[in-house]
């Protein structure tokens, strides 16, 4: 019997995750399994990888095929690696003591590439938040200014309106005020009026007179 290691997908629509199972290579993708070694979701960043390694070991060691996508998860856990220097430990190329050095120093260097790539994602989802944060504060402080802009031309505009109302309020007659010397005219026409009354009686004075010297004659 062919046995494989693939995956077995799980989960809802477009959030999918996946069991890494040992199964015959004849039973359908999602179907019956020998034995569950893992799980698999690529939804997050980086990839979450839990496999049991010695498992998975065993079984790639008794002749087991992963996939292609599985053997890449297997590389990336060092289960590959530790076949490969098996293989040479079976073959009489290095001691069981040197495999295990290596194979240490190998998890080592993998276990610390994965914190510092872990770390400068967290970096760079920090940087880019503060940036988002940064060029918010700039559009909010813009909008601010720029109310605050608009605000002081409506203040303007509305004291200019008060002004120009002012200006437009003050009676006709108030600003004719100064010309208001038509009494002293009609005094001016009245005067020559009470000259003339005065002056009748001299003229019949006047004319009383030849009378009189006729009267001595």
């Amino acid at each position: 019997m062919a046995v494989k290691i693939r995956l077995a997908r799980r989960g809802r629509k477009k959030r999918a995750m996946y069991d890494v199972v040992i199964a015959d290579a004849r039973a359908p993708r999602d179907g019956r399994f020998i034995e569950k070694i893992g799980t698999y979701n690529p939804n997050t960043d980086p990839a979450s990888i839990n496999i049991d390694n010695d498992k998975a070991f065993d079984w790639v060691m008794k002749g087991a095929q992963p996939t292609d996508t599985v053997r890449a998860m297997l590389s990336y856990r060092g289960v590959m690696f530790r076949k490969h220097l098996q293989v040479g430990v079976d073959k009489g190329a290095i001691t069981q003591e040197e495999a295990d050095k290596k194979l240490a120093a190998w998890i080592e260097g993998k276990d610390s590439k994965i914190a510092g790539k872990t770390e400068q994602l967290a970096k760079a989802k920090a940087d880019a938040r503060k940036a988002k944060l940064d060029a918010e504060a700039k559009v909010s402080a813009a909008r601010a200014e720029a109310l605050a802009l608009k605000n002081s031309e409506l203040v303007e505009e509305e004291a200019a309106e008060e002004v120009a109302e002012e200006t437009t309020e003050v009676p006709a007659e108030e600003v004719a005020a100064p010309v208001e010397e038509a009494p002293k005219a009609e005094e001016v026409e009245e005067a020559p009026k009470a000259e003339a009354t005065e002056e009748a009686p001299a003229a019949e004075k006047a004319e009383d007179a030849p009378a009189e010297e006729e009267k001595a004659e």
